[in-house]
């Protein structure tokens, strides 16, 4: 038997702005065509009558042929009860390595995402140092932003 890790999936308000978002911020490429998703199958899948799904996958910075992040949008949207928190239960963040995390911060910051820390440095003797911050993307999703050194 083989398993293969294929993409994660995003949920988003605007799933064009969120692209975006990632296309400048991580460098992340879309992979075309979009999907404009709708019929009696994605019904079933979804277990939604009537759902329409639009979105796109992007190539996620350092694979040419690896995981992508899948940005889709829903119709209808069903909206988050409230604001998520860093420690809700289910999907957690993604992370991205990166040279400068200052510099990615800032990127975020001036993408309309929001930084939820504060930068850290921790020493790991057998691993290295860490540098790393969690931030959110504008639709509040969280991401960490690290970087290894020895």
């Amino acid at each position: 038997m083989s398993i293969k890790y294929v993409h994660t999936n995003i949920i988003a308000r605007d799933w064009k702005k969120l692209s975006q978002f990632y296309i400048n911020v991580f460098d992340c490429k879309p992979l075309y065509p979009e999907r404009d998703l709708s019929g009696k199958w994605i019904d079933k899948m979804t277990n939604i009558n009537n759902v329409n799904i639009k979105g796109i996958h992007l190539r996620l910075p350092g694979y040419e042929n690896g995981p992508t992040l899948e940005i889709f949008e829903y119709k209808p949207q069903k909206l988050r009860n409230s604001e998520s928190e860093i420690n809700d239960q289910g999907f957690g963040h993604i992370a991205f390595h990166v040279d400068a995390v200052d510099d990615v911060l800032e990127k975020v910051l001036q993408n309309g995402g929001k930084k939820l820390g504060q930068i850290i440095k921790k020493d790991y003797s057998e691993l290295g140092i860490l540098t790393a911050v969690y931030a959110q993307d504008p639709e509040g999703n969280f991401i960490e932003i690290q970087n290894w050194s020895k």
